[in-house]
């Protein structure tokens, strides 16, 4: 998808105080360091609520782009994350009552949010909604939405598993109720050209993800693939995978540390990566233009971190800043 000649200007000055790293395609991706750059003196604050759960390494990597994009900015910037819509809501009305600058939302749930984002347009609050909910985020009157498309990142998955013989894939998904995740599931099965399958698990509850995946693999020998959606599940289902005595390829949805290191290890084909670290950086660098400047970017259209793919290829090269937290 086209980026906006605003987020390519923005992008070319990030690389000016980022690290550079391959991404999708060996583009170039900058990703600026949380003490690269000093304050400037907004005084704003901002409220970033997502349905992370505190200790995600996925979204550890989103907290620390949008700080230090609020460290860049001299704005505060509150993090905080609830995997419970009702939860995510209180968090979203709290921040309202604060009288925030602006507030960053995923929207796994987008309907379960719809009053709590209400009620922020209606206090003229600026909502950048990221990650999930892309859909519904114009409608509920957000000024753009930060990440990537789901079914589109599925349908480039499911591409690259078919290539590499996948025939019967079980898709993992974590979270009961997320939009987004399925989404992902039903773009691999547009392109993967075979059977897919969809196993529900607790993200919470690693070890019993695990289980239930080897339990599967061991009961259905036809199954060949595993993709799932998450870092630490994929670390689940390598475990489950070995355990198993499968032959099943293994490839992931995002990043982490952990992932990075199976990927050089030959143990998961490739991650679908999102650029979390931009989830949490743009939209605090959008809020603030919006603040200072009444800037608005997208142009009704959401701006896309990802995706890109991650393998043994670039692996070594994303490795130190996965490490770094930036990836």
């Amino acid at each position: 998808m086209r980026r906006t000649p605003i987020v390519l200007a923005l992008l070319g000055a990030l690389a000016v105080t980022g690290c550079s790293s391959s991404g999708a395609g060996g583009e170039q991706s900058a990703a600026p360091p949380a003490s690269s750059a000093a304050p400037q003196g907004s005084g704003a604050s901002f409220a970033v609520i997502t349905h992370g759960a505190p200790g995600d390494s996925f979204w550890d990597v989103v907290k620390n782009g949008a700080e230090a994009a609020g460290k860049q900015y001299g704005a505060q910037v509150t993090y905080q994350g609830d995997g419970d819509p009702a939860k995510q809501s209180q968090l979203i009305d709290q921040a309202v009552s604060e009288k925030v600058d602006g507030i960053v939302v995923s929207m796994a749930n987008p309907d379960a949010l719809k009053e709590a984002i209400g009620k922020a347009v209606a206090a003229k609050i600026p909502v950048v909604t990221i990650n999930s909910g892309a859909d519904s985020s114009k409608a509920f009157g957000a000024i753009t939405h930060v990440g990537q498309s789901e079914d589109v990142a599925g349908r480039g998955a499911g591409e690259q598993l078919k290539a590499a013989g996948v025939t019967k894939l079980l898709c993992v998904i974590h979270e009961a109720g997320n939009v987004g995740l399925d989404q992902r599931c039903k773009g691999a099965e547009e392109t993967l050209g075979g059977t897919v399958e969809r196993l529900q698990v607790d993200v919470s509850n690693l070890a019993d993800v695990t289980s239930k995946v080897t339990a599967k693999l061991q009961s259905d020998q036809q199954v060949n693939g595993v993709l799932s959606l998450n870092p630490a599940i994929a670390i689940a289902a390598r475990d489950a995978i070995k355990d198993a005595g499968s032959q099943a390829k293994l490839a992931t949805f995002d990043l982490s540390a952990d992932v990075v290191t199976a990927i050089n290890d030959g143990e998961v084909l490739f991650a679908v990566d999102q650029q979390q670290y931009l989830q949490g950086y743009l939209p605090i660098t959008f809020l603030n233009l919006y603040k200072a400047n009444l800037n608005t970017v997208g142009g009704g259209l959401p701006v896309n971190t990802g995706p890109g793919f991650v393998t043994k290829d670039n692996a070594s090269q994303v490795a130190k800043l996965a490490e770094a937290g930036t990836r």
